[in-house]
């Protein structure tokens, strides 16, 4: 990417979760609803495995790993919706 004049950025840029075509982008992340606690995301999805997904790093970690529900970047959310947002999981802290 090059910046030419009066401040505009030209070149193309990829997104996570974005596929930029002809200069528009589609995004095909699936919508996150993120809880406070975990009771309530696993009311929300009682056929599904609840993880705790760290906004910051962009990762999730489920139940028995080390930084679960751990830090105030993060939130409880549905496995299945935050792997369709596009967030991976983490390979450290598996017991």
């Amino acid at each position: 990417m090059t910046r030419s004049g009066f401040g505009r950025w030209t070149g193309r840029m990829a997104l996570a979760g974005a596929i930029v075509v002809g200069g528009s982008a589609e995004v095909f992340a699936t919508p996150l609803t993120p809880f406070r606690y975990e009771a309530q995301a696993q009311r929300h999805c009682p056929q599904d495995k609840v993880v705790w997904l760290d906004f910051r790093k962009g990762v999730y970690y489920r139940k028995g790993q080390k930084r679960y529900g751990e830090g105030f970047d993060g939130s409880f959310v549905c496995q299945s919706e935050a792997r369709g947002g596009l967030y991976r999981r983490s390979l450290l802290g598996l017991r």
